[in-house]
């Protein structure tokens, strides 16, 4: 049995799917405080990037922290809302797989300040 919402191809699926992507964007922000407090710690952080970052691999890893925060949280906030959506009953499956979630989330957010720690000893410590 084949599923209907796969049919699409070529530009149509790829403007649908980019459409999907927007959608996701504006639900994770509109929300999510968690996603909306680190899209704006982004909007502050990306630009500085570029300030901060003498080469382009120190910019690209700086700016790339900072997005792989918002890709996990988005992550954590779709595993959440399918725990969500099967049962709000308290089972321990379900706070495992929140609470693995929530750990990248705090992974990812280490990694983003370390990376950002070196960048400005680098810059201003040494």
């Amino acid at each position: 049995m084949s599923n209907p919402y796969k049919g699409r191809t070529g530009l149509d699926r790829v403007i649908r799917a980019a459409g999907y992507s927007m959608d996701g964007l504006q639900i994770a922000y509109r929300g999510e405080s968690a996603f909306r407090q680190e899209v704006w710690a982004a909007v502050l952080l990306v630009p500085t990037a570029f300030w901060l970052g003498g080469s382009w691999i120190e910019v690209s890893l700086l700016v790339g922290s900072v997005l792989l925060v918002l890709i996990v949280e988005l992550l954590n906030s779709g595993i959440e809302a399918a725990i969500d959506r099967v049962s709000y009953e308290l089972h321990d499956l379900s706070k495992r797989a929140k609470d693995l979630a929530s750990a990248a989330v705090l992974l990812s957010l280490l990694l983003c300040m370390g990376i950002w720690a070196a960048a400005l000893w680098h810059r201003f410590g040494s």
